[in-house]
């Protein structure tokens, strides 16, 4: 080190490295606000729409503005004919997340506004991306099983028509609903893993696709995306109720982890998760199968009281949970959930993307460029003396 500064070897975990008007976080309190609103009270009266409309202009819109901005949203859904064409050249096996960080980076070669930087601009690719993200995973989950992709449903709304997109069949209003509110959970969380690599490479003035792909491609990583994947490879290895006690006893006794327990931010339950439950329980009572909610919910307990009895402190519940459940229920495959997380979280990646390149406040956000503490002594205190290739 050349000066003084600590080195932060913690993933910046406490560290404050920006400022937003987008989000807060606050994991003692256990609270979550997009934009001075509790998620509680937009999960409850919002829709997605209407979320957006908020991450993306500061305000929860007036009713001939929402009307206005769902029918910008409908209108952008389609893809490019020629983006389903390179869909249908992919293996089928391969990873959903790798498909939709590739369909982001294809999306901006048909947008002809590319090189446009202004706000407004910025706002129309927003717009863009939050409309045909989805489309490209269902898309991609019909090609690779056949079928041929289905056109958007200009009748439905966001949630709704990504669930006719998916599996041919329009939802019901309670479903839709359900799935609405998953989207407006997943829609925004402030400075996590992707979230800071979409600001990153916003801070370079990069587009907006290519900020969106580092995030996907941040998010296609397990310890930030697929927690709630193997939290249902973990439900469906328990298999019943008399399993669980054994099973937590087992996890802790290996030194392992319970997927879904624990929080890089909260320190209490994650709000999201005591929304989500109850929204469980009831798409298992509507598929006749309840035991996956039951076993979600006993596990919880017995998690809870085994890591405060063996290392005497509490562990809390986190989003992905529950979500689990709930998207198996929908008849969601394992390996798109993450991708859900994604066509969700767009919102925010673009809101943050939009503010970083954009803020009002002063300063201006700058180029993100940390330190780092060199600690490769190769050669001693001294630097290396270089060897000719045949002398080495």
């Amino acid at each position: 080190m050349t000066d003084n500064r600590p080195t932060q070897d913690t993933g910046l975990r406490g560290v404050t490295i920006a400022s937003t008007r987008v989000s807060d976080v606050d994991g003692t309190a256990g609270r979550l606000i997009y934009r001075g609103y509790l998620i509680q009270d937009l999960a409850e009266n919002a829709t997605f729409e209407e979320v957006c409309h908020l991450l993306l202009y500061e305000k929860l819109p007036q009713e001939h503005e929402l009307k206005d901005f769902k029918a910008r949203l409908t209108a952008e859904r389609d893809i490019p004919p020629e983006l389903i064409a390179a869909l249908k050249t992919r293996p089928r096996d391969a990873l959903p997340m790798d498909i939709l960080q590739s369909g982001v980076a294809m999306l901006a070669h048909h947008d002809p506004d590319i090189q446009d930087t202004s706000r407004d601009a910025l706002f129309q690719k927003a717009l863009k991306l939050i409309a045909k993200l989805p489309t490209i995973l269902a898309a991609w989950d019909r090609i690779r099983n056949g079928n041929e992709p289905l056109a958007s449903n200009p009748r439905l709304d966001h949630a709704a028509n990504f669930l006719y997109m998916f599996n041919g069949t329009v939802p019901d209003e309670e479903l839709a609903r359900f799935f609405d509110i998953c989207l407006i959970l997943h829609a925004e969380h402030s400075f996590n893993a992707s979230t800071f690599a979409a600001r990153e490479v916003a801070s370079t003035r990069a587009h907006m696709y290519a900020a969106v792909a580092a995030a996907v491609g941040s998010l296609s990583g397990e310890l930030h995306g697929g927690a709630n994947a193997r939290v249902m490879e973990m439900l469906m290895e328990i298999g019943s109720l008399e399993n669980v006690e054994a099973y937590v006893n087992q996890t802790f006794d290996s030194g392992k982890k319970l997927m879904g327990l624990g929080h890089a931010v909260y320190t209490t339950d994650d709000p999201r998760a005591h929304i989500l439950a109850p929204i469980s329980q009831r798409l298992g009572q509507r598929t006749g199968q309840t035991k996956w909610y039951e076993i979600s919910k006993l596990l919880e307990i017995k998690g809870k009281e085994a890591f405060k009895r063996r290392k005497g402190r509490d562990i809390y519940v986190n989003v992905d949970f529950y979500s689990a459940s709930l998207y198996y229920s929908m008849g969601i495959p394992f390996d798109l959930f993450t991708g859900l997380f994604a066509i969700s979280r767009i919102a925010g990646w673009t809101a943050h993307v939009i503010e970083e390149q954009f803020a009002d406040a002063a300063p201006k956000p700058m180029l993100y460029r940390p330190e780092s503490e060199y600690i490769g002594d190769y050669c001693g205190p001294e630097v290396c003396k270089f060897v000719p290739l045949d002398e080495r």
